[in-house]
């Protein structure tokens, strides 16, 4: 899913991944887990600004 504006874009990304090592602090090592992530961009002179990122840490938790 992607919204965008003269200056923003905002997306919802769907990730299926095996992490190595660790995660966002979790110790994946190598573990199938599957979360999205929803994601915002400012833009400035064609160039990323600012990123905020939203991602549901205890859905991957519940996976490990």
């Amino acid at each position: 899913m992607l919204v965008a504006d003269a200056s923003h874009i905002a997306s919802r990304l769907h990730f299926d991944c095996t992490p190595r090592d660790t995660f966002l602090g979790l110790p994946v090592n190598g573990r199938r887990v599957s979360f999205t992530e929803n994601v915002f961009y400012r833009f400035r002179d064609g160039r990323i600004e600012e990123v905020w990122s939203v991602i549901d840490k205890q859905a991957i938790e519940a996976q490990l």
